[in-house]
C-alpha cells in the first residue's frame, strides 16, 4: 500500500515509504552520446545536481549543452531507499526529480550550468513546476564542494533580485549539499531522446540570470 500523502509537503521521515536495498538496473551508456552513465568518467571532470520540474526535459537541457559529458536521472533529496517513480509520485519519499550533470570544466564553467538551470524554469514556485505539481518538482541545487555551495548560493541571491525586480515572488530553491542520488527506471533515462513527442512542461521565466555579475 502506497498510502495517502500531502504531495506538497515533505512527508516525517518515520512516515515516509520503506523503499528496499535493490537498486534498479540502468544501462551502461548515455542513450544520445554513448558516454558512460555510471562511470568512470575522465579524470578532470566534475560533477552537479539539478532539480528544476520533470527530469525528462530537465535532462536534455543539459545533454545538448556544450561541455556536458554525460547526464543521468534519478530520485534525491528524501527519505526512502531506492525508490520507483509511482513512489516518488505518491509524495511519500521526500524525493525530488533531479538530473545528475558530468562536464569538462574547461569547456563548460559551473556557473554557466548555473545559468543554464536558473532561465530553464521558474524557481519562484515552491513545491511545483506549472501544472506539476509536488515534492518531486520542486526547485534546487546539490552541491559537491564549497566552491560549488558558495556559487549555486550566490547566484540563488542574484537571480533573485532580478527576479523580484521583474514581478515575480521570491525564489524558492533550495541549496543543500548533494545526497544520495538513487538512479530513475531505464526507461526514464534521456527520455525525450527515446521518445521525441514526448511531455515536456518545463518553462522559464524569460528572465535573464546574472550569473558571474555582482548583485546590485
Amino acid at each position: 500500500m502506497l498510502g495517502q500523502f500531502d504531495k506538497t509537503t515533505m512527508p516525517k521521515p518515520e512516515a515516509a515509504l520503506p523503499g528496499r536495498d535493490q537498486a534498479v538496473t540502468v544501462p551502461e551508456s548515455h542513450y544520445v552520446n554513448g558516454h558512460p552513465l555510471k562511470g568512470p568518467f575522465p579524470p578532470g571532470f566534475r560533477k552537479a545536481m539539478f532539480g528544476m520540474g520533470c527530469f525528462w526535459g530537465a535532462e536534455r537541457r543539459f545533454w545538448e549543452a556544450e561541455g556536458v559529458y554525460s547526464t543521468a536521472v534519478g530520485y534525491a533529496g528524501g527519505y526512502t531507499p531506492n525508490p520507483s517513480y509511482q513512489e516518488v509520485c505518491t509524495g511519500g519519499t521526500g524525493h525530488n526529480e533531479v538530473v545528475q550533470v558530468i562536464f569538462d570544466p574547461e569547456v563548460i564553467s559551473y556557473q554557466e550550468l548555473l545559468k543554464l538551470f536558473w532561465e530553464s524554469h521558474n524557481p519562484t514556485q515552491g513545491m511545483r513546476q506549472g501544472n506539476d505539481v509536488g515534492t518531486q518538482y520542486r526547485s534546487g541545487i546539490y552541491t559537491f564542494d564549497e566552491d560549488q555551495q558558495a556559487e549555486a548560493l550566490a547566484s540563488r541571491q542574484a537571480y533573485d533580485l532580478v527576479l523580484r525586480k521583474a514581478g515575480y515572488q521570491p525564489v524558492t530553491t533550495e541549496v543543500l549539499s548533494a545526497p544520495v542520488m538513487y538512479y530513475a527506471e531505464d526507461y526514464h533515462q534521456q527520455y525525450l531522446a527515446k521518445n521525441p513527442a514526448g511531455y515536456c512542461g518545463l518553462g522559464g521565466t524569460g528572465v535573464s540570470c546574472p550569473v558571474g555579475l555582482p548583485a546590485s
